[in-house]
């Protein structure tokens, strides 16, 4: 499997071999916002690629936005469209070498489909670690047969569950209601409470 590293995705930037990016917030994510109270709480938007929800949380008022990416375009192309984003919320880095741990929400939105598989238990694991013990972790997983091309990489429902009820309490898996036309019926979205060890 190739190797999905920084100079994968910046790469990916430079040619603009960007299929993923949708060009706008996704449907589902967009409704969850929308019904966020607390704009005070700590957010984490892990590989956001080209930010659309940071740009949406940041346009709501929600102030306290953190961005992971380990590639450095993305991070300019979410100033770029957000110029008054606070830049020291902007961190270029691997993911899995970050470490706080008090977030509020994490986030998702095709992070996790675009890591090697191999790094599923890990990434389960740093979320885990990443949320204070209230925190929850929220977004969307595909939901298609996984192979070894990608990214993106597939799953199921099942696979998921399996995956990350040791660190989580799943409140909500199930097929997104929402998703945009493209990806209509293989989308879950998803609501897990971390669970306290």
């Amino acid at each position: 499997m190739m190797n999905l590293n920084k100079e994968f995705w910046e790469d990916k930037y430079a040619n603009n071999q960007l299929r993923w990016d949708i060009g706008h917030i996704s449907t589902p994510l967009k409704a969850y916002i929308d019904q966020l109270s607390n704009k005070e709480q700590k957010i984490l938007v892990p590989g956001a690629g080209n930010g659309y929800e940071v740009g949406y949380l940041y346009e709501q008022g929600f102030s306290n936005v953190f961005v992971i990416d380990i590639a450095e375009q993305p991070l300019k192309n979410i100033i770029c469209e957000n110029p008054d984003f606070p830049e020291r919320h902007l961190l270029q880095m691997d993911f899995f070498d970050y470490e706080e741990n008090n977030f509020d929400l994490i986030l998702e939105q095709t992070f996790f489909c675009a890591l090697n598989p191999s790094l599923r238990g890990s990434y389960v694991s740093k979320m885990h670690d990443l949320l204070h013990e209230n925190g929850n972790l929220v977004g969307l997983l595909f939901d298609f047969p996984l192979t070894k091309k990608g990214p993106p990489f597939g799953g199921d429902i099942e696979a998921y569950r399996k995956l990350f009820r040791q660190y989580f309490k799943i409140k909500i898996l199930e097929k997104a209601y929402n998703s945009i036309e493209p990806r209509k019926g293989n989308e879950l979205f998803f609501i897990f409470d971390k669970v306290t060890q």
